[in-house]
This record gives C-alpha cells, sequence and structure tokens, in this order.
C-alpha cells in the first residue's frame, strides 16, 4: 500500500464555505481513473487545518466512498499532541487505512519531542503511520537518526521524504535499508527522487494532471527514463507550483483550468487575483496546450 502514485488531494467547497461533497467524489474518481494508488485528505493542500476535525472525518469517508479498497489516508496535523492523538483514534474508528502524520506545525519540537509525538499518535490511531518530513514548511527535520529510533515500532511504515534535498532519499536508504517505504513529496523533484529509490509519489499537481503524473512514475519503475523525462520536463512549471506558499490557491486554479474543478478556498485565503493570477494562468494554459499524448503502455 505504500508504493505508486498517492495523491495528496484538495478539499472542495461550496461558495458558502461548507463541503462539496459531489465535487470531491467527481475529481477524487478522476484520479482513481488514471491509475493512482491511494488518496491522502486533508493535508496542507487539503486545507486540512482550516476545517474542522467532524469535517476531516466527512472529507475521509468521501474519499473511502471513491478508493474502494485502495488506500485513504488521513493527515494528522494538529498543534497539540492531544488534539493529534484524539484526530488519529478518530480517523482509526472511521476506517482509515493510515495516517499521514507532522510534529506539530505551531511549535516547533526538538528532536525527543518529535520521536515522542509520534509515539503517541501512532499509540492512539493504532494505524500504519506514514512520518511526513518537511523542515521547509514545518520547521521541524524528522532525520533519518529519528527514524531510526522510530524503527522498532512496526506502526511506522513509511516516510514522505520533503526536505528539499534530494540526498536525504538516499541517506534514508542507506541508512536504514529498505525498513521504511520512501515517498518523495516534492512535485518538482520527484523524477529525482524516483530515480535514486522512493517507490512512491505524494503528489500535488496529481490533482490537475493525473495521467501524466501516473505515467511518470509507471515509466520511472519500468526503466524508460528518457521517455519519463520527457514528460517531466513539460510538466516541471507546473510541478514547480506546489512549491508555493500559494500552493492551494495555485492547485486550485490549475484544476479549474485542466478538469473544470472550482477555487473555492477557506479564508483566510482568497483565490488567486491580479498579476500571481495572470502568471499562473499563463503557466497552466501554455502547459495545456502543449500537452502531448502520452507513451502506450505506461
Amino acid at each position: 500500500m505504500w508504493t505508486g502514485v498517492i495523491p495528496a488531494v484538495t478539499t472542495k467547497f461550496k461558495e458558502d464555505g461548507s463541503l462539496d461533497h459531489a465535487e470531491m467524489e467527481r475529481c477524487f474518481g478522476l484520479q482513481m481513473d488514471a491509475g493512482c494508488d491511494g488518496i491522502i485528505v486533508c493535508g496542507s493542500l487539503g486545507e486540512g487545518p482550516m476545517l474542522s476535525q467532524d469535517e476531516r472525518i466527512e472529507v475521509l469517508k468521501r474519499a473511502q466512498s471513491v478508493t474502494k479498497g485502495k488506500p485513504t489516508l488521513m493527515t494528522v496535523s494538529e498543534a497539540g499532541t492531544r488534539e493529534a492523538c484524539a484526530l488519529a483514534a478518530k480517523a482509526a474508528q472511521a476506517g482509515a487505512t493510515g495516517l499521514m502524520v507532522v510534529p506539530s506545525p505551531i511549535y516547533h519540537t526538538n528532536p525527543a519531542e518529535t520521536v515522542e509525538t509520534l509515539r503517541a499518535v501512532a499509540a492512539a490511531g493504532d494505524l500504519p503511520v506514514m512520518i511526513y518530513s518537511n523542515r521547509i514548511a514545518y520547521r521541524v527535520d524528522v532525520t533519518p537518526e529519528i527514524m531510526e529510533e522510530l524503527a522498532p515500532d512496526s506502526r511506522f511504515v513509511a516516510i514522505k521524504e520533503s526536505s528539499d534535498d534530494i540526498r536525504r532519499t538516499t541517506e534514508i536508504i542507506n541508512r536504514l535499508g529498505d525498513r521504511y517505504a520512501v515517498l518523495t513529496g516534492v512535485d518538482n523533484l520527484a523524477f529525482e527522487a524516483l530515480t535514486v529509490g522512493a517507490c512512491g509519489w505524494v503528489a500535488g499537481l496529481v490533482v490537475a494532471f493525473p495521467e501524466e503524473t501516473v505515467a511518470i512514475y509507471r515509466l520511472v519503475k519500468a526503466g524508460r527514463y528518457e521517455e519519463a523525462l520527457k514528460i517531466y520536463r513539460w510538466f516541471r512549471p507546473l510541478l514547480d507550483l506546489d512549491v508555493s506558499t500559494y500552493l492551494v490557491q495555485n492547485i486550485k486554479l490549475a484544476e479549474a483550468l485542466a478538469i473544470g474543478s472550482t477555487e473555492h478556498v477557506r479564508a483566510p485565503r482568497k483565490p488567486l487575483s491580479g498579476a500571481r493570477r495572470a502568471e499562473v494562468e499563463a503557466i497552466v494554459r501554455k502547459a495545456i496546450e502543449a500537452r502531448a499524448a502520452l507513451p502506450l503502455a505506461a
């Protein structure tokens, strides 16, 4: 369950700010139709911190209705360990396949606190856990040393590697072998990570361009690097939109243009406007115009 392309999906809202279940079902279905290998809900791209815990469970259940047995993971990213444990337990009760866990995004835990927090959340959910290591966004580096300390607990099974240092994938594998499934979490480092040993891709722009994302992954795994690289080079300007303070608005605009979805976001976010909107729209439209047929048997 910890391989392949696993979209970190956006959460869909109606104009009044309520959850848009019908649009989520449609968009999640497009991911499954393209051959994605699961879904992660309520992460940063899914505006999880803007949702109540009950809303997050609703989104999880909506995804479960579409994934039909493929992994459906809940993101746990709470300021306090108590709240993180509560969400983990709720997700388990709701039938989540596993958890993607972020140490507190508000308080920047030291290594001992990071270990204790991750262990507490894993115990509360008693589900397989993907550790989300993102020192850029969350200011906490879950290092290979920390991963090794957590390794005796079999609930820790995977790493979403988002350190923004391509060397980290190799460092994890060199230190820990196949103890963890290592998935890349940085869209514009995906080809590089997959070619040095990452077994999966927790992807963002996949929500707007699912076929291309799946094709890159499958071509790399088949050793068809030149074909994969050709698509990746076309994709790179789009993938760069994931590495931004405005990644949610960027990607929702890409969804609107590519798959006819909506751009509604939760306040304090607002949809893109002005020069920033024009810039992103130009990138997306240019990519759509240059879209090529994908190789067969990808």
